[in-house]
């Protein structure tokens, strides 16, 4: 039995095998991200994240071999051919199936992608578009019982301007609660006879 090299990531177990792996590419998010409603055809989000088609394909297959995406049916063109429509398997990728070198690749790709986004807000705004661009940090200070509280908050804000039929305009939300220092374990209460 060999063991595995120092530092190496340890894979995830079970069907979530891979999928983070697959998502650690910038292009793969927003792919994932343009599916978060509907199904749509390789040339629909070729048209939503501003590629080729066929630059498409190869990143396509990587989210179905992760089984995050499949072929949910197919649309008949003109003139016979027919296209495939893609839609998400699942919604969000559990993050507690992933080792932290996963979960870091995903993030580098997630904030890469939000980088980007911030910055083309800014060119727009240059050319004298309406964009608006809003990014804080802070640190908070969050007891056990108040951190899931933060969650269900942040969670219900989510779902409350996520509906797709809503007017607006797309923004990314993003949010990351990562702790500081150590805290200490929750112990378990043993019950008293």
């Amino acid at each position: 039995m060999s063991a595995e090299p120092s530092g190496a990531p340890v894979a995830p177990s079970g069907p979530w095998r891979g999928i983070h792996r697959a998502l650690g590419d910038p292009l793969r998010i927003r792919l994932f991200q343009a599916l978060r409603h509907s199904p749509l055809s390789a040339r629909e989000l070729a048209a939503d994240v501003g590629q080729p088609p066929d630059r498409l394909y190869y990143h396509l297959r990587q989210l179905e071999r992760a089984g995050i995406i499949e072929v949910g049916e197919y649309r008949q063109l003109p003139g016979g051919k027919v296209e495939r429509l893609y839609r998400r398997v699942t919604a969000e990728p559990p993050q507690d199936t992933a080792s932290p070198r996963e979960i870091a690749a995903v993030l580098g790709s997630v904030l890469e992608v939000t980088t980007a986004d911030v910055a083309e807000a800014f060119r727009a705004k240059e050319r004298g578009q309406r964009r608006e661009v809003h990014v804080t940090q802070s640190v908070v200070r969050l007891t056990d019982e108040a951190l899931p509280e933060l969650r269900r908050r942040l969670l219900d804000l989510e779902q409350q301007f996520a509906d797709p039929g809503q007017m607006g305009t797309a923004a990314r939300f993003l949010v990351v609660i990562t702790d500081l220092e150590d805290r200490p374990q929750e112990t378990l209460h043993s019950d008293r006879r």
